[in-house]
């Protein structure tokens, strides 16, 4: 049911899709202070590493900006403690995580035959695996944490360095922020498959979520797990509308949107914390903003580590990026590997 209504929220805010596309474009603001840097030949870098090693003195990734900050951390006091995890469940699923879970030669040549037989439409079928396995994966693993466990760079980024509480349900804001951004390049994608590969997506991560509260966290009546799908429903549709906001406005609204949902709204809050959190998800917009659709619709986006950053690129460089992608699909013929999405937009 409450994937159902997801999906419904998915086709009513359809309309906003070209201008929503068209309004990240033109709008990286917080980028848009930053010189580009050159380099022998007059082209820009696009990434550069935090350690700002030949960087313009003005530019910061967003860990070294959060780093900066002279405030000291304040203690999280909690009512209730946090629920930690019990055991461990598949990062993905048991399939997914396994290496050797590939289909045999037979298999293929037999699923080829189907698809140019039938002539199945492989960029509505790619959503599944590209939106509810890469994308998805690449959502569950920016804040994913166990007890006991290093954490990975990025995790330290958002529990160390943003001094965020390490819960169950800020893994889930975090994971509700990484949806909205791929869900902006989604809406750019041609009508058709942009509402497929976001219902592939919303699916996956209600249905993650539903099986780690029971697997990991040993919540066992379907009841209560429902009563938290519920609040986490609520809780996205709230997100998505308010960062979708800021994006359409300023990024004073879109700070506004990262501090009630990401920061769950204290007043003690650290402000240089949620600026560091808006060049990083503008970062992430500006990258999404220069990729083709046909290596979006392929599963070639990756976020872009907080203790990096990112430069507005040249049209050179840009033109050099889309003659790249052709190349690399130029290869790609197998009818499995059919797709309409543009090369160039």
């Amino acid at each position: 049911m409450l994937r159902y209504q997801a999906r419904a929220y998915i086709s009513s805010i359809r309309l906003l899709s070209q201008t929503s596309f068209v309004k990240f474009r033109a709008n990286a603001q917080v980028l848009g202070k930053f010189k580009l840097e050159q380099d022998g030949h007059g082209h820009g870098h696009g990434l550069q590493n935090g350690s700002r090693n030949g960087v313009q003195d003005d530019i910061e990734s967003p860990t070294s900006m959060a780093k900066d900050s002279s405030l000291p951390l304040v203690e999280q006091k909690y009512k209730v403690k946090p629920r930690q995890p019990k055991k461990k469940a598949p990062f993905l699923s048991e399939m997914e995580d396994d290496p050797n879970s590939k289909l045999s030669s037979w298999q293929e040549k037999i699923g080829q035959w189907v698809i140019s037989t039938f002539s199945v439409d492989m960029d509505k079928s790619r959503s599944g695996p590209v939106a509810g396995g890469i994308y998805f994966a690449e959502c569950k693993r920016q804040a994913l944490v166990y007890p006991n466990e290093p954490m990975s760079d990025t995790a330290k980024f958002y529990y160390q360095t943003l001094a965020l509480p390490i819960s169950f349900s800020q893994q889930v804001q975090i994971i509700i922020l990484h949806y909205w951004i791929l869900s902006v390049r989604m809406r750019a994608l041609p009508s058709k498959y942009a509402k497929e590969y976001q219902k592939k997506l919303v699916d996956r991560i209600f249905s993650d979520l539903e099986t780690r509260m029971n697997t990991e966290l040993g919540i066992k009546s379907g009841r209560i797990i429902e009563g938290y799908l519920k609040d986490f429903h609520t809780q996205f549709l709230g997100s998505v509308l308010s960062y979708d906001e800021g994006l359409m406005t300023d990024d004073i609204t879109l700070a506004a949107a990262l501090w009630r949902n990401v920061f769950n709204a204290k007043e003690d809050a650290d402000i240089r914390h949620v600026e560091a959190l808006l060049v990083y998800v503008r970062s992430q917009l500006y990258v999404l903003s220069k990729m083709t659709d046909r290596a979006f619709g392929f599963g070639k986006f990756k976020f872009v580590p907080p203790d990096q950053i990112v430069t507005p690129i040249t049209k050179h460089q840009e033109a050099m990026i889309k003659q790249k992608t052709k190349e690399e699909f130029s290869e790609m013929n197998l009818p499995s590997q059919r797709s309409v999405l543009s090369m160039d937009e």
